[in-house]
């Protein structure tokens, strides 16, 4: 949930209004394919509850387990191609589909908005990084690392407490549609 906590910790309450008003919740069966690999997707999603997995077709590879409060399609939005791996509900779920023609028209017009959105999804990029490199270590000692997410952690916990409360409002106001 940390990833959505840093992107709700950037909107404000019109941004939270806007995406309740267009958003729209899904329920996803277990075993649906979300997201194709190397298809187009017309939606960015935050996953409200269920869990997805996040897989590379040609090898059967696994590179993520997603649960509530992630938001998927992210990258291909912000880069515009397809995405690279395929994400399947591995329980029933449900999601928030934010329509990608819709949000793109609100970042255009709205320049707040689009700020705000930009940096949010910006942490939350930042944040999987950090995990890969962490993950990896590139030569760092754990011990550094460790160290370095616990101050992290502390900038921004006051942020976190918010952003939860952000997040538990979209979701009940939020209707499916």
């Amino acid at each position: 949930m940390k990833k959505t906590l840093l992107f709700f910790s950037e909107l404000n309450n019109s941004d939270l209004e806007w995406l309740a008003e267009k958003g729209k919740k899904e329920a996803i069966a277990a075993d649906r394919v979300l997201i194709h690999e190397g298809q187009s997707i017309d939606a960015l999603y935050i996953v409200i509850s269920g869990s997805f997995s996040v897989t590379i077709e040609a090898t059967g590879q696994i590179l993520a387990h997603i649960s509530q409060g992630e938001i998927l399609g992210e990258v291909s939005f912000i880069d515009t191609r397809f995405p690279l791996a395929t994400v399947k509900a591995t329980a029933e779920s449900v999601v928030l589909s934010v329509a990608r023609l819709q949000l793109l028209a609100k970042l255009k017009q709205d320049n707040g908005f689009a700020s705000r959105f930009y940096r949010g999804i910006s942490f939350c990029l930042s944040d999987r990084m950090r995990a890969t490199v962490s993950r990896f270590a590139y030569g760092r000692d754990l011990d550094e690392i460790e160290s370095s997410e616990e101050f992290t952690s502390q900038i921004i916990q006051g942020e976190f407490e918010l952003a939860e409360a952000k997040f538990e409002w979209l979701i009940n106001s939020s209707r499916y549609r």
